[in-house]
């Protein structure tokens, strides 16, 4: 499989695949596709498609096969921002943030990752459950404005706002501590948790939460009622 990403603001990525070749996505997320394209859409088994539910993604997938020759598919982002390539292998298995996975190669294993610490969880703005990748192959996702990437040594650590973490590598830990003093919790503007990555392994940081935008943009929406 080849593929290229284009636009900046709002990217497509564009994958030519080969006669027989076939990759996942997550349902609404094809652009455009050649017409010898073809669409199957199942679960992958039950504990899968809950899996992916609890994930942030849902519960069926579409699997598009080039039939009778190469084909042409492409997969275009949501919202504004990012989308980055993982190769995924042996040592090499990432966590997303929750409804981050756009598409992949069928080899590829879409799963579950439930947060070690449950503070972590309810409190770190990532949410108690994210998506892990594994498998071989690439994995196209999507995440909110401009990426950032760090690579931390073992123990080192990086203090991340809610919602700023994108995603990181499967060997990386992360905990949630409250941000100290109480006028700062209070009064600071920056909430009361803090998420702290600790390495090793590469995280990636997203510049433009899609909550951050909705709560900026809120203030401006009509409340419903007349």
């Amino acid at each position: 499989m080849r593929y290229k990403i284009e636009g900046e603001t709002l990217p497509v990525v564009i994958c030519e695949l080969e006669d027989g070749e076939s990759m996942i996505t997550e349902k609404g997320a094809m652009a455009w596709m050649s017409p010898n394209m073809e669409m199957e859409t199942n679960t992958g088994g039950i504990g899968k498609a809950f899996g992916r539910l609890f994930s942030g993604e849902a519960m069926f997938r579409n699997i598009y096969t080039a039939r009778n020759g190469n084909g042409l598919i492409a997969y275009a982002s949501s919202f504004p921002g990012s989308i980055k390539v993982f190769q995924i292998g042996p040592g090499q298995e990432y966590v997303l943030q929750k409804s981050a996975f756009l598409a992949s190669e069928a080899s590829v294993d879409l799963s579950v990752f439930f947060q070690k610490k449950l503070g972590s969880g309810f409190f770190g703005g990532e949410g108690f459950i994210m998506q892990k990748v594994s498998g071989n192959g690439l994995v196209f996702a999507e995440f909110d404005g401009h990426i950032v990437e760090y690579q931390l040594q073992p123990g080192q650590q990086m203090v991340v706002d809610t919602g700023y973490l994108a995603a990181m590598s499967a060997s990386c830990q992360i905990d949630v501590v409250t941000v100290p003093g109480v006028k700062n919790m209070l009064f600071g503007g920056e909430g009361v948790f803090n998420t702290i990555v600790t390495g090793p392994g590469n995280i990636w940081l997203q510049t433009m939460p899609l909550s951050n935008v909705a709560g900026v943009l809120r203030p401006y929406f009509p409340s419903g009622s007349n």
